[in-house]
């Protein structure tokens, strides 16, 4: 049996144990503002995991996520684990972690939500529940529990 492996990468960040499917979504929320020209992206899906059953991976080069980002990633795979890479080494590997209050991450589906206004506002949510994931809008209330069309 021949196994397709993915090239290591020098500098940057992988995103690995994401929830089996996400990848893409995963590659959404980094989106091309923060992907630089000089940024080769790998991408594995439907990989054979001991903790998962299956799970997907993202290879970023030269690239360090934002705090922000990070939350945006722990609200659709909070699973993921995410490890710096500086000279083919991992020099830090954490889980994602869901913080208490989620800012400019989501956009409230409410759309008389002040936050929806065009004010100076960044959203908040704070978690009222982590497994299922349930958010509540800091301003209006409104409870969301999908995160993948409200993204910021």
């Amino acid at each position: 049996m021949r196994e397709l492996k993915i090239t290591p990468i020098r500098n940057g960040t992988v995103i690995d144990h994401i929830t089996n499917g996400l990848a893409f979504e995963v590659l959404r929320i980094l989106g091309p503002r923060q992907l630089g020209r000089d940024s080769t992206i790998s991408v594995a899906v439907h990989v054979r995991s001991g903790k998962l059953g299956w799970k997907d991976i993202v290879k970023v080069e030269n690239i360090e996520l934002t705090p922000r980002t990070v939350n945006a990633i722990a609200l659709i795979a909070p699973t993921a684990t995410i490890s710096i890479i500086h000279d083919f080494r991992v020099r830090e590997k954490r889980t994602v972690d869901l913080p208490a209050k989620i800012v400019g991450v989501l956009r409230c589906p409410n759309a008389n939500c002040i936050s929806n206004q065009p004010e100076p506002l960044e959203s908040e949510f704070d978690v009222v529940a982590r497994r299922p994931t349930v958010l509540a809008c800091a301003f209006c209330e409104r409870r969301v529990d999908e995160f993948l069309t409200h993204l910021a």
